[in-house]
């Protein structure tokens, strides 16, 4: 999975050209760490899809930008363009009914 900063933001989501879902999430965060290594089984078996987290303590000025307000925060990118966004953590199916 790749770390998204403001530094790598536009390059790496807005200039892709495959969806990005990001999560936003934190290290303090306990429905955050159960929900990683569900990301990281999607990302496995969906290699079509860029997946980035965003650690909303380093990179606050992200977080603002996109409103997030609670954590863990979902956000797919599609063409540069928020698609959809989710809050909470989610089952693997769940995850994958939503990316559809």
């Amino acid at each position: 999975m790749l770390e998204i900063t403001n530094n790598n933001f536009e390059a790496e989501v807005l200039q892709s050209n495959t969806p990005v879902l990001l999560d936003f999430w934190a290290t303090w965060c306990g429905p955050c760490k159960m929900f990683s290594p569900i990301l990281e089984q999607f990302a496995a078996r969906h290699p079509e899809v860029k997946v980035g987290k965003v650690n909303v303590d380093e990179e606050q000025e992200l977080a603002i930008r996109h409103g997030i307000m609670s954590i863990p925060s979902l956000i797919l990118y599609r063409d540069g363009k928020i698609e959809k966004t989710s809050v909470g953590a989610m089952p693997l199916s769940a995850l994958e009914n939503w990316m559809k």
